[in-house]
């Protein structure tokens, strides 16, 4: 079929049927292939396929957080802009992003900080928020840890796939490797992004959507 004739829903099987030949024999079990699957359709990039890093219980956790109406913040507009917000919608979930708030700004000018630390603080601050994307700011992630440590928050599930070259990868593996019993999915390496970041948050609304 040409593709200029195709539907999106068409195009979307088409891909992913493309994803499962070209992967083979991948080794992910069917539910954590759904996220994993979804971020090279969203990256166009099989490497993902060896690198993310999924915690046992983060696909059942964050389904479950979803199917109770967690509220889900994330570091940027654009993590923001490309999650499902009318499948999450239907389970009561809201989506935010406080790093463009007047207040965070004036916090982050006051204590000399990133606007991403500062949002981050602001976030931790409302107990609703129990599912954290971070997909652009690896000092959104350490904070995150900080006041995971210090007992401030307590989070269901935390998508942790900050990119680029400094502080990426390192805040990547505190998250993997630090003792703190909260599920969560990441990946090794410089890549991640807020596409994929949300990426992930899709496929888990579309897992919570599918037990229905």
């Amino acid at each position: 079929m040409d593709s200029l004739s195709m539907k999106p829903e068409e195009i979307e099987s088409a891909s992913f049927r493309i994803i499962d030949k070209e992967a083979r024999k991948h080794g992910w079990p069917d539910a954590e292939w759904q996220i994993v699957r979804r971020v090279v359709h969203t990256s166009a990039d099989f490497e993902y396929v060896n690198s993310l890093y999924l915690s046992d219980d983060a696909v059942a956790e964050g389904v479950a957080a979803i199917r109770s109406g967690a509220s889900i913040v994330t570091d940027t507009n654009m993590a923001l802009s490309g999650i499902s917000k009318a499948r999450l919608a239907s389970f009561g979930c809201r989506v935010a992003c406080h790093v463009a708030d007047a207040d965070v700004a004036e916090l982050a000018t006051r204590e000399g900080i990133t606007r991403s630390i500062a949002a981050m603080r602001k976030a931790c601050a409302t107990p609703d928020n129990r599912i954290f994307v971070i997909g652009n700011a690896p000092t959104a992630l350490f904070e995150l840890l900080r006041l995971i440590r210090e007992g401030v928050v307590h989070p269901a599930l935390i998508i942790g796939l900050p990119v680029g070259f400094v502080g990426a990868e390192e805040s990547k593996n505190a998250l993997a490797t630090t003792p703190h019993g909260i599920p969560f999915i990441t990946n090794m390496g410089r890549k991640g992004g807020s596409n994929v970041a949300a990426a992930v948050v899709n496929a888990l609304a579309i897992l919570a959507t599918a037990q229905d």
